[in-house]
């Protein structure tokens, strides 16, 4: 597993990607928080970015194992607590980690647009666009298709784009460039992801926990949040405008939300 680490305090933050994301999404979040004297350590999921393929991808392209691999990860950095922000999929991570394998390690867990149930349209939506190998002529062909799918992710400057571009690509034997994960993670995905349903590892976390929401998403429902105040009275629970699924968390509005939650 590849990650990047920003700063080098006591207190660490992991900050977990999605679905077809990878670890430099958090650039801006990462240099924020290690200037606050945080150590913020950001992974690229097994088959993303900078991490090996898996060659089991049936078994290890899921929730339990990516989970398994945080755990590990910790444990050969020497961490023992720490701070946990998951987008999309990292949130997913996260709630199953906080009630499981790091229950009493996760100390705090922010997750971003994503709930326990997901809006099957939004599924369905996501399912058509990653499961599709394009092939691109240039980066920048790659990175102007990156403006339009993540469009919701909310503002982002130039540079945070290009920087996305130059992350999210690899080079292909015939020149082109594709995005950068292992296609096998998509198939698994939309095979499996009619089955999702994390009501039990949600109402398993024992941590404080914070949901953001997109104003505009379209996987994260009003409903569902409001079901999730339900199980947890103590949830804190914010709309983040001029977004969809998912906010970028690279802005001071969203930061100010993660410094109000962290009690930075």
């Amino acid at each position: 597993v590849h990650f990047t680490e920003w700063g080098s305090g006591d207190n660490v933050i992991v900050m977990w990607h999605g679905l077809a994301r990878t670890g430099r999404d958090f650039d801006t979040a990462g240099l924020y928080f290690a200037l606050k004297e945080f150590r913020v350590i950001c992974p690229d999921t097994i088959g993303r970015g900078k991490s090996s393929w898996s060659s089991a991808p049936e078994k290890e392209y899921q929730i339990p194992f990516y989970a398994t691999l945080a755990e590990a990860l910790l444990n050969k950095l020497g961490v023992d607590k720490v701070l946990w922000v998951g987008t999309s999929m990292g949130g997913a991570i996260g709630m199953y980690a906080a009630a499981g394998p790091l229950k009493g390690r996760i100390t705090q867990l922010v997750i971003n647009d994503i709930g326990p149930a997901l809006n099957p349209v939004a599924v369905d939506r996501i399912r058509s666009y990653v499961t599709k190998t394009v092939e691109f002529d240039s980066v920048e062909a790659l990175e102007a298709a990156l403006r339009t799918v993540y469009k919701p992710f909310g503002a982002l400057t130039d540079e945070e784009w290009r920087t996305m571009a130059d992350s999210s690509s690899r080079r292909l034997p015939n020149g082109k460039f594709a995005l950068h994960y292992d296609p096998a993670v998509m198939q698994v995905f939309a095979e499996g992801v009619g089955e999702f349903d994390m009501w039990d590892s949600f109402e398993g976390i024992a941590c404080p926990v914070m949901v953001l929401r997109g104003a505009d998403s379209d996987l994260l429902m009003e409903e569902t949040v409001a079901k999730m105040k339900e199980k947890k009275p103590d949830l804190v629970a914010h709309e983040v405008p001029g977004c969809g699924h998912a906010p970028m968390l690279n802005v001071p509005k969203q930061l100010e939300l993660l410094d109000a939650f962290f009690g930075c």
